[in-house]
């Protein structure tokens, strides 16, 4: 092996190991995503999100989740679904779980942080900007939204 194609080699493992990194890449959540858009329950749910028609998204997301307890992504939609249906303790119970399944999960990190805000617990959302703050080795969306949420929330009066 030449040195040129040793350091070729080199830099994509090294690329690969770190898109493999939760919190880092991608390699996970388009696994996930491959997965999840042919199950046509999911791909429902996501229509449904996109249209707004909440309950169709929390019945369609209810079916998946059924079938894969275990998938952080689906109690994610299904926390998001119930929160902007005003089901915030329903919402929160979704978040949780999908954080008990994927600690690192930014998605649900930032909108837990929304809940709490919306049920006014400062302290919680501040909880979950921190925790974004330390998995997002880069920067991320979910962090300068929800640390942009937290701003107006401060200077607002509550």
């Amino acid at each position: 092996m030449t040195p040129r194609s040793a350091c070729s080699l080199l830099r994509a493992l090294l690329l690969a190991g770190l898109l493999a990194l939760p919190g880092i890449g991608l390699a996970h959540e388009t696994v996930e995503t491959v997965r999840d858009t042919l199950d046509p329950d999911f791909a429902a749910g996501k229509s449904a999100i996109e249209g707004r028609n909440w309950r169709g998204a929390i019945d369609s997301f209810g079916k998946v989740a059924v079938r894969d307890p275990q998938n952080a992504d689906v109690q994610n939609y299904l926390g998001f679904a119930n929160r902007m249906s005003g089901q915030l303790e329903t919402a929160l119970k979704h978040y949780q779980r999908a954080l008990q399944l994927n600690p690192r999960h930014r998605g649900a990190h930032e909108y837990i942080g929304d809940a709490y805000l919306q049920v006014k617990n400062l302290a919680k959302a501040e909880e979950h900007l921190a925790a974004l703050d330390r998995i997002c080795l880069l920067p991320c969306t979910e962090y300068s939204d929800l640390k942009a949420k937290i701003t107006a929330y401060k200077t607002a009066k509550h």
